[in-house]
């Protein structure tokens, strides 16, 4: 479906969404029926490189205990989650020196993604670790990643400016997301709704860049401020003043927006919509999503993964509350399903 500029732009300031919700719920049953694909999340570092003004997990974070998950933890965490259901492993990490884009970072990593694939041959391999090189992703991909999780944050040079450091460059992040589709990686991109200076325009800026590359998985979830970080010291204000209620809507509208337009993407129930309120991920589902992102990382290094404040990691958010999430998406109208949830053909 075409959707003018107009019609986007009222879609976001609708005040009445039911119309936009259905039609998104419309589209989703169409091509995905009520299945809701499982990615057992792996937050296998929260070392970073970079200093990206809104992440808690940022270098200039002096504040957090730093953790690596080493190999066989890693796989100790699949094994789990692949006897709970899950067939999809995505491996998230901050840019981390220790597997950086080099002989010795790749072959770190290469060795983590081949030994997942050797054990779970039937099992899909995402990795979510940021900017690398062309010839760091070949790598990757040879050893057996197929999905790639990056977002591009803002489409729009001067918000990304004001998201990030000047040694970052919105230039760099879409030469990677093309490589990525080069190489032939499913890829995913996205942005955070509600971040300070992004307006309604910045929007339909975001979208119109992916309907240009035409991501396979768009992951969107509300900005939410980390205290350890410059905006969360600062009096950054989110996009337009808004408060959680209004973020939370705003990132429905945008995601039901996306189904209508992306019709066969993959587009997961955010844990920043289930940590901005408590229904979050189940509305996300109502409004067009079609993927939750359980976590699978060990307790204790969950709740250093600081990516923005008071991140949910326990109850249905987690592994181990997966019988209250299957219920909770069940009274939503849905049904889990074990299956690798490839994104389903044009």
């Amino acid at each position: 479906m075409k959707l003018s500029n107009e019609k986007i732009m009222q879609f976001l300031h609708k005040t009445d969404d039911a119309e936009l919700f259905a039609e998104a719920d419309r589209i989703r049953r169409e091509v995905y029926g009520d299945e809701v694909y499982l990615r057992g999340l792996i937050e296998f570092t929260n070392y970073c490189a970079n200093n990206c003004y809104y992440c808690g997990i940022r270098a200039g974070n002096t504040r957090l205990d730093r953790y690596r998950l080493d190999k066989d933890t890693i796989l100790d965490c699949c094994r789990a989650g692949y006897d709970a259901g899950f067939r999809t492993f995505v491996l998230q990490g901050g840019e981390d020196p220790y597997f950086a884009d080099s002989t010795a970072g790749d072959d770190r990593l290469c060795d983590i993604v081949s030994s997942i694939r050797g054990e779970f041959p039937d099992c899909a391999v995402t990795l979510s670790v940021g900017e690398r090189s062309r010839e760091s992703y070949r790598r990757l991909f040879d050893a057996g990643a197929r999905r790639y999780l990056l977002r591009h944050e803002a489409a729009s040079p001067d918000l990304y400016r004001t998201l990030h450091p000047s040694e970052m460059s919105l230039e760099n992040r879409m030469r990677c997301l093309y490589d990525l589709k080069e190489i032939g990686y499913q890829v995913g991109a996205g942005l955070m709704v509600g971040a300070p200076g992004q307006t309604t325009d910045h929007l339909l800026e975001d979208i119109r860049f992916m309907q240009k590359l035409q991501p396979d998985m768009i992951g969107i979830g509300p900005y939410i401020p980390q205290a350890d970080t410059p905006f969360g010291r600062s009096s950054a204000k989110c996009a337009q003043g808004l408060d959680k209620a209004q973020k939370l809507q705003l990132t429905l509208r945008l995601l039901a927006i996306l189904r209508i337009l992306f019709p066969y993407a993959l587009i997961p129930s955010t844990t920043a919509l289930g940590t901005i309120d408590p229904q979050g991920r189940v509305l996300g589902l109502k409004a067009g999503a079609n993927v939750i992102m359980p976590n699978l990382t060990p307790e204790a290094a969950r709740a250093n993964y600081t990516i923005y404040d008071n991140k949910l990691f326990t109850g249905a958010e987690s592994a181990e509350g997966m019988d209250l999430l299957k219920r909770q998406v069940a009274e939503a109208g849905f049904r889990i399903v074990t299956d690798i949830g490839d994104v389903k053909c044009h």
